[in-house]
């Protein structure tokens, strides 16, 4: 037998000691990772990726016991072809022109990786999103999405230059713009879900729990038409004696009689002693013939703002006989009445699940003398201190408030003087839209906290083709008129759409066509401050009417 050397034997006894030392390796093993190998646990649900976070909400809310495993689960909650029907929205910044696009643009971007607002921006949407897409489009290329938190998405898109996104319908909110595909919107109406393609089925296999059949009801979607100025009188009333009574709402009539609320304000009395209107008149003391009524009646007026400067023209009798047209016809009137304790009651609402509260006052401090008083009719005066608690008190009771101003006037985009604390007040008394009915030249828009205001919407239906400022010069732009569209659903506002008009023949609005909306949202958003504007405008169309320069009721 050979000896071993002592230099080898040294060497053994060192090995063997660090091995009787060392800590032993320790092998990590998944507490609750299972694998596929594992049999699956009774009654466990697996919920895909692609869910949306509140269907995902509602199916923990059926008790089963959530594995991150399809393999170890009974019952999976995916894409199918059938289940719960999920609506999604084409969204941008709210301050965008743009109004829809086909779907096959959106495919394309997708599959290409084209830009659909030009500026080379991906399409946002949270990973849930982007997952249910692609089960249906296949894998977007590269460059076409970006993958952003859901609570994030909005602030992203509006950061310079803006991005377009993809949200799930309950996640729409007043600061983004709801985009059309193939003409149809989720916010509209008359959205047919056949025709849409941003929607995905989620369905539970091997289940007889019960989803919600969809993430929009139609029958929670309430919406209302808020307008500008109406005023029946001199030449739009001369134009409906010698051309028809409903005329002026022939060209406008899908916007304001298809809606579930229809606001007019309209700021004459009518009086069945009117003189014969005569374009071109110049007297201040308006009135409209009762049987102009039947305009308002044939646009489908729903309710009616009495805040307006020239509902005391024709005296005490013709604000108490025009009260009782209203009441005789159904018509619910705020912002002015028999006294001023009427004039100050809001309208309340409740229509398709939503309740909405209606106020409104006139701001103007040098027209005490149209104010209601405690014994006359009028118009209610702007205390903004009983507003306040009446605005909170209402808004306590789960009402959403639209306050509506009649305020001071100027023929620019406003505001004008006094505008900005009063309806800053109202808005910040919890009001959800505030908007001024007073407007004969349109005014621009802000958001304040939880609030759209819109300072001044321009008229609807009144003479003004053109102006004569003080200097002498005239202007055309009281032609261009906001008809604001205000979409809630279930409890919540939504946002607006921005109805754009052209006004014609002395009397009737016509829906401004694609070169004169661009035109007029690009002004109107810069003037706002979300935008600048383009340092070309787009040509107005001229006027081919001989103007007819008519003073300002």
């Amino acid at each position: 037998m050979k000896k071993l050397s002592p230099l080898f034997i040294i060497m053994l006894l060192i090995s063997a000691c660090a091995s009787a030392t060392e800590t032993p390796t320790v092998v990590q093993t998944p507490s609750v990772q299972p694998t596929s190998t594992q049999a699956p646990i009774a009654d466990a649900l697996w919920v895909s990726p692609a869910v949306p976070d509140v269907l995902r909400e509602t199916a923990k809310l059926t008790g089963l016991p959530i594995v991150d495993v399809p393999e170890l689960a009974t019952q999976k909650l995916d894409v199918s072809d059938t289940g719960s029907l999920w609506i999604y929205a084409l969204v941008a910044p709210f301050p965008t022109v743009t109004d829809g696009i086909p779907s096959a643009d959106l495919i394309s971007a997708w599959q290409n990786g084209s830009s659909l607002t030009g500026n080379g921006q991906p399409l946002l949407m949270a990973e849930s999103t982007l997952r249910a897409l692609t089960a249906l489009w296949g894998e977007p290329a590269s460059g076409a999405v970006r993958s952003v938190a859901s609570d994030q998405i909005l602030d992203a898109a509006w950061m310079s230059p803006f991005s377009w996104a993809i949200i799930p319908f309950e996640e729409i909110q007043p600061k983004w713009k709801v985009l059309s595909v193939d003409g149809q919107s989720p916010i509209h109406k008359d959205f047919d879900a056949n025709l849409y393609p941003l929607k995905v089925s989620f369905g539970l296999t091997n289940s007889t729990i019960e989803l919600p059949a969809t993430n929009r009801d139609a029958s929670k979607l309430t919406t209302v038409v808020l307008t500008g100025v109406t005023a029946l009188v001199r030449a739009t009333a001369f134009t409906m004696e010698t051309k028809g009574v409903t005329r002026p709402g022939e060209l406008v009539y899908d916007w304001l009689h298809n809606t579930d609320i229809l606001h007019i304000s309209n700021e004459v009395p009518f009086d069945p002693d009117c003189p014969e209107p005569t374009p071109g008149y110049k007297n201040f003391i308006l009135c409209s013939d009762p049987k102009y009524f039947e305009l308002l009646q044939y646009v489908g007026m729903d309710i009616v703002e009495l805040t307006g400067d020239h509902f005391a023209d024709r005296g005490t009798q013709a604000m108490l006989d025009t009260l009782q047209m209203y009441r005789d016809n159904n018509i619910p009137y705020y912002g002015g009445g028999a006294n001023e304790d009427e004039g100050r009651k809001p309208v309340l609402m409740e229509v398709n699940g939503n309740k909405i509260a209606f106020m409104g006052c006139n701001g103007k401090v040098s027209y005490t003398f149209v104010k209601a008083t405690a014994t006359q009719p009028g118009a209610a005066n702007c205390d903004y201190e009983f507003f306040t608690k009446q605005i909170q008190d209402v808004v306590a009771q789960g009402y959403m408030v639209i306050f509506t101003f009649q305020h001071e006037e100027c023929y620019h985009q406003g505001p004008c003087y006094m505008h900005e604390d009063g309806f800053h007040a109202v808005a910040d008394a919890g009001a959800t839209v505030v908007s001024g009915s007073q407007a004969h030249y349109p005014h621009l828009m802000e958001f304040r906290g939880d609030s759209f205001i819109h300072f001044g919407l321009g008229n609807l239906f009144f003479d003004q083709m053109t102006y004569e400022l003080s200097d002498g010069s005239v202007i055309d732009e009281t032609r261009r008129e906001f008809i604001d569209r205000h979409v809630f659903y279930d409890g919540k506002y939504l946002g607006v759409e921005l109805l754009t008009a052209m006004l014609e023949d002395f009397s009737r609005p016509r829906p401004m066509n694609e070169r004169e909306r661009a035109q007029f949202l690009s002004e109107y958003f810069a003037y706002s401050g979300w935008t600048e504007l383009a340092p070309t405008p787009i040509p107005q169309p001229t006027v081919t009417l001989t103007p007819i320069v008519l003073p300002t009721p």
